[in-house]
């Protein structure tokens, strides 16, 4: 069976196909009478971003599926793939490349702050859709982006679940990791926000460059030691966070470590035994219980298109968002146009992901609502 996701070459197709539509035909850019190409930047890192590659994972077994049920509307979803190597430069110049090069239909399926905020600014300049970024970033949705569909949950619901288990336990006092960053200061303001409103004092703000050394996590380590903390939260960069974690478990630290819901599953494997006991927000359900239908649809798809390969909150995110792409383009009708395609998304108002709903307003774009908790358990299993 041929991939949904398709080479470069198939940009050639493109052309020719559109040629061969004879005259009359007007086409949107990005759709001929079989294919409609949807152009992606997203963090893989050269296949060593593990929650990238999960992501892509989900993504695909969702649209095999769509391929051999004959796509959308009699035409073939075609997606182009470019890596941004978590740069927003990259992104950014990814995301011009696909529209003005690739001439892409819509942009799809970023994840990280950095690159989903670089892919944003290029299709406001631009004017086209931007669907399913898989970033929690503020920037996303206020103030409002018209253009910009998330479907999952941002960040700030992911720290109000966290702080507020917090609270609830008798905590008082916790610290910040964000990245030294636009983006990390906005997810500062609103996480001091939230402090403030649950009554909890913001000890440490833990800023960090992608180029953090091992010597600075140390001393970073070293301070939460010291800071008689009840909770660190993180807002992603998993890699990194899993460092400072074992930097201060090395200095002896009981101080509880909490993380969003980005990498978690790659995140609590790496630490193994370090992580039992770990909270995580999640904006999904268990993709290892199949209690909902979304969650029994994923799994019998991933396992016959992806065998072997484990379950994971990020391929069940790639996969959700792909149906929702999927029915998003749908919606746009037989003919569409990227105004249709944001038109037809408004007049429904929301989708039905098997059992989990989104919701999509002129000025609210707000996608799913879904944030829970889930703790790593010694059986090296999430619990929600």
């Amino acid at each position: 069976m041929m991939s949904p996701i398709i080479s470069r070459l198939h940009r050639c197709v493109y052309w020719l196909i559109l040629m061969l539509a004879g005259p009359g035909t007007v086409l949107a850019q990005g759709v001929t009478p079989k294919q409609i190409l949807i152009g992606q930047s997203i963090t893989l890192q050269a296949g060593k971003n593990e929650y990238g590659m999960a992501v892509m994972d989900g993504i695909n077994a969702y649209l095999q599926d769509v391929y051999a049920k004959g796509g959308v509307n009699g035409r073939q979803i075609v997606l182009t793939t470019l890596d941004d190597d978590n740069k927003a430069s990259q992104a950014e110049a990814n995301a011009r490349k696909l529209i003005e090069e690739d001439k892409v239909f819509i942009l799809f399926g970023s994840i990280e702050g950095g690159p989903s905020n670089a892919v944003m600014k290029v299709v406001n300049e631009l004017k086209v859709p931007l669907f399913g970024p898989m970033a929690g970033s503020p920037t996303l949705r206020r103030p409002h982006q018209p253009l910009v569909f998330p479907v999952r949950a941002e960040h700030r619901d992911e720290f109000r679940v966290l702080l507020e288990y917090i609270r609830s336990t008798g905590g008082k006092r916790v610290a910040f990791f964000r990245a030294d960053s636009e983006v990390g200061l906005q997810h500062l303001e609103n996480f001091r926000r939230l402090c403030q409103e649950l009554g909890l004092e913001l000890v440490l703000d833990l800023p960090f460059k992608s180029d953090v050394t091992d010597e600075q996590l140390a001393t970073m380590a070293g301070r939460i030691a010291a800071a008689n903390l009840q909770g660190v939260v993180n807002h992603g960069s998993a890699g990194l966070y899993e460092k400072l974690i074992r930097q201060t478990r090395t200095k002896g630290s009981p101080t509880p470590f909490m993380a969003v819901n980005s990498g978690s599953t790659q995140l609590a494997r790496h630490l193994g035994q370090l992580a039992h006991g770990m909270l995580f927000a999640q904006v999904l359900p268990s993709p290892w219980e199949r209690k909902t239908d979304l969650t029994r649809e994923y799994q019998d798809a991933f396992k016959r298109h992806k065998p072997g390969v484990d379950f994971s909150y990020g391929s069940l995110e790639g996969y959700m968002t792909a149906k929702a792409l999927v029915a998003a383009l749908r919606l746009a009708g037989p003919q569409p146009t990227r105004e249709s395609f944001i038109q037809g998304i408004y007049k429904a108002g929301a989708f039905d992901l098997n059992g989990l709903r989104t919701s999509y307003q002129p000025g609210d774009h707000a996608g799913l609502k879904l944030v829970d908790l889930a703790m790593y358990t010694r059986e090296n299993r999430f619990r929600h």
